[in-house]
């Protein structure tokens, strides 16, 4: 797989990484973000999208994803690349001063600077807690929703009881190809979605689209390796077998600090100890910004994330342009911050 050289790579897609591709941006330094989810706004957008946020300058109330969507629009002049669904596995310093990191898929970068977004750590699926679940992961048991084609004609169960697992259970019964069989499966007859998605779904039940089991899974039973049928713990206390080629699960996520750990940065439990003059960690190129970093007076705040990340972009450029005089500008009267923003000669 190719090398991918940068100026800067930013781990986590949440507010605070987001806000960091933007003043990157306005130090005409180009970035990657990564991050483990299969989308943008980190904890923000996954536990708060439609909660209300109060503490945002300028705005007076927003929702989670509402704000994720404004920093997408910020940050949109500058066309950070993301790669999405993939955890930043090795980060080693190079020679030449540069870092050489590799993602849990092979993606591989050369960054000059690299920017730790990743709020309380690395969000991630809850797994399934059912023997054998680990050696059925990728191939039979899924944590996101895998590509329609490579279910079709086959008997599907996806688990979980939020709007996730409703929508997914819906399009899988709706796709073409379709499966052989749907079945959304929640220990209790409950769900935790809004009303009109929860009626879609009894009214795909009532109509035989879709199947609605509940209980729970106990095990998974298969024939060299290959998932046959489960075995599911019924509400009324029986044991029944049903057939099953692949499992969809939303058991929501958890963060997880995971390799950043294994990286030799100085920490004070389990948070990285920076300089607040740039937010720099122990190890210079390397940032720290938003809830993963510790320092004096330290409050966990997105207003909070914004400024560190203000910091952070004007100490990678001393890294990036070593030969340039950063120069404080603004972006109400700065002509070289219109051209960047792309906004030169409009009012």
């Amino acid at each position: 797989m190719r090398m991918i050289e940068t100026d800067a790579v930013i781990i986590g897609a949440g507010p605070v990484g987001l806000f960091q591709a933007f003043q990157l941006g306005l130090q005409d330094i180009r970035c990657h973000i990564v991050d483990a989810l299969p989308q943008v706004g980190g904890q923000c957008k996954e536990l708060y999208a439609d909660k209300p946020i109060y503490d945002i300058p300028g705005i007076p109330v927003c929702s989670g994803a509402e704000l994720i969507a404004k920093l997408q629009k910020q940050v949109q002049p500058f066309q950070p690349t993301l790669h999405l669904g993939q955890l930043v596995a090795e980060c080693k310093p190079q020679a030449d001063g540069r870092f050489a990191l590799t993602t849990n898929i092979g993606t591989q970068f050369l960054s000059k600077t690299v920017f730790i977004a990743a709020g309380v750590g690395a969000f991630q699926p809850r797994p399934l807690l059912v023997e054998g679940a680990t050696e059925l992961e990728g191939k039979y048991l899924h944590y996101g929703l895998p590509n329609a084609r490579d279910l079709s004609g086959k008997d599907i169960l996806v688990i979980g009881q939020d709007a996730d697992a409703i929508s997914s259970a819906l399009s899988l019964a709706q796709s073409s190809p379709a499966p052989k069989s749907v079945t959304l499966m929640h220990r209790r007859d409950v769900f935790d979605a809004p009303v009109e998605l929860v009626q879609s779904m009894r009214d795909a039940v009532s109509s035989g689209k879709l199947h609605l089991q509940i209980g729970q899974l106990t095990a998974f039973n298969t024939n060299n390796g290959v998932l046959q049928s489960v075995t599911i713990a019924t509400s009324n206390g029986e044991s029944i077998d049903r057939p099953m080629h692949h499992i969809v699960a939303f058991l929501g996520i958890s963060p997880k600090l995971g390799p950043i750990a294994q990286w030799e940065l100085a920490m004070q439990r389990k948070q990285l100890e920076v300089n607040t003059e740039n937010f720099s960690t122990s190890t210079k190129g390397i940032f720290a910004v938003g809830d993963i970093n510790t320092y004096p007076g330290k409050k966990k705040l997105i207003l909070c994330g914004f400024h560190e990340a203000t910091l952070a972009a004007f100490g990678a450029a001393d890294i990036v342009y070593p030969d340039r005089n950063t120069p404080l500008q603004y972006t109400t009267t700065s002509t070289a911050l219109h051209r960047l923003l792309g906004v030169s000669g409009k009012d």
